[in-house]
């Protein structure tokens, strides 16, 4: 008896601690393959849109990983039209080769689940959501305990003290987060670069570079080191 093959799927990538989960899940469970990752790149800075990370540092933990990486460009200006455009063009190379489904690390934001499955169909595609709905306190702890590591590299001063930027993900910082806070901070609260663990070949080597404040919110840089 033969088994059915894994379905190839894009990623959708932040380079954070949730799509790496997915990832995760999606490697334990054999169930689903990726194919490349799709990151949204500012083109202005040449960083993770919103996470703004070095798009060196993202590159490196693609090779790592032992994925292809797609960057989508936008412009710091970018409207929603703009970035639809952007990753519509993207959705649909990878729809004309056959890939039908595209993975978020998503937990459980129905709005936002709500918009990237109307973005998909217009280019008939569905999304898949591997840890969606998934206990955050729990998640979050899986997280260190299997090794990954992960650095905070944005705040959102309106919902956390900006001392959290540049911090490591780890348990004293699950500890010292204020009550009601989400620990993966689905909210908004914080993003993450991930960069080591147990999908890693290597370490992505960085050190912390300048904090800034920036459209609103506390940006940690990271220095790609050899």
């Amino acid at each position: 008896m033969t088994s059915t093959p894994p379905r190839s799927v894009l990623l959708s990538w932040s380079g954070g601690k949730d799509s790496c989960m997915a990832l995760w899940e999606m490697r334990r469970a054999s169930e689903l393959s990726v194919a490349t990752l799709l990151t949204t790149v500012t083109r202005d800075y040449d960083r993770i849109s919103m996470h703004g990370v070095r798009c060196e540092l993202l590159q490196r933990q693609a090779v790592s990983l032992g994925l292809p990486l797609q960057q989508v460009h936008i412009s710091k200006d970018a409207s929603n039209a703009d970035y639809e455009a952007a990753m519509g063009q993207a959705l649909s190379q990878h729809r004309a080769l056959g890939i039908e489904q595209v993975a978020f690390g998503d937990l459980f934001l129905e709005d936002i689940r709500a918009y990237r499955q109307k973005l998909l169909a217009a280019h008939s595609m569905t999304g898949v959501y591997p840890i969606w709905g998934r206990d955050t306190q729990r998640l979050a702890r899986e997280f260190i305990e299997l090794g990954f590591c992960a650095v905070v590299v944005c705040v959102d001063p309106a919902k956390l003290d900006s001392s959290f930027v540049g911090r490591v993900i780890d348990a004293s910082f699950l500890a010292d987060l204020p009550a009601g806070m989400d620990p993966c901070g689905e909210n908004g609260e914080f993003h993450t670069f991930v960069f080591d663990g147990p999908l890693f070949s290597e370490t992505v080597r960085f050190s912390l570079g300048e904090v800034v404040s920036r459209d609103g919110f506390w940006f940690c840089d990271l220095l790609p080191q050899p």
